[in-house]
């Protein structure tokens, strides 16, 4: 019983090359990285994440995930603005405080969200592929990794929850397309983010007491 599950969750591998693998396990390693040190609100995790962003560019295109293409395209350019941001107001004695999001938080990422799907369904439909339940959530998770991206650079406690939400929807679809190893990430993410929310809160919340 144990061999079948093994065989079943190796078996998208017997038909990828050596450097297929090795990529998909670097991205893997680098993004738990990035994540533990973007909950102890160390600005090492945008460079670390950098690499692994650009692997999964290039991964996902050539598996026609184009909603995930774009946004790791995202996450690449948003990583730089968010390594720049920590660390330029850090050295100038103005680090961003971790914060909840106000009305006016919540209206931009309602509008980069609708923003984000309308434009991954034009991608889609330009290269023919919208043809499936996986296609929409694969849209779904663009638009709510796009907020929780913006929303993490802000240093928003919120940002967590839409890395819970996405990640959460995001291991089947990853499962579905041969990406085993990325799918058990997944599923490290989601709790991870748990982990990560409860800091930034606690965190947050002393803020204003003090």
């Amino acid at each position: 019983m144990m061999n079948d599950w093994i065989d079943l969750l190796l078996s998208p591998y017997y038909h990828n090359s050596f450097f297929y693998i090795i990529l998909e396990i670097t991205a893997v390693s680098f993004t738990i990285f990035s994540v533990f040190f973007v909950q102890k609100n160390n600005a090492w995790g945008y460079p670390i994440g950098i690499i692994s962003t650009i692997i999964y560019s290039y991964l996902t295109f050539k598996s026609s995930l184009y909603g995930n293409f774009i946004l790791n395209l995202y996450y690449t350019l948003m990583s730089f603005y968010g390594w720049y941001a920590w660390r330029y107001k850090k050295e100038k004695d103005r680090k961003i405080p971790i914060t909840f999001c106000n009305k006016k938080d919540y209206f931009y990422t309602s509008i980069l969200f609708i923003f984000t799907c309308i434009f991954s369904m034009i991608v889609y439909f330009f290269y023919g592929k919208l043809q499936s339940n996986f296609d929409w959530m694969d849209i779904l998770t663009t638009g709510i990794y796009f907020s929780g991206m913006y929303q993490m650079a802000m240093k928003k406690v919120e940002n967590w929850i839409f890395w819970i939400v996405g990640n959460g929807i995001s291991v089947p679809i990853y499962f579905f397309k041969g990406f085993v190893l990325t799918g058990i990430l997944f599923i490290i993410l989601v709790i991870l983010a748990v982990v990560g929310f409860i800091i930034w809160k606690k965190k947050a919340l002393n803020k204003i007491v003090s």
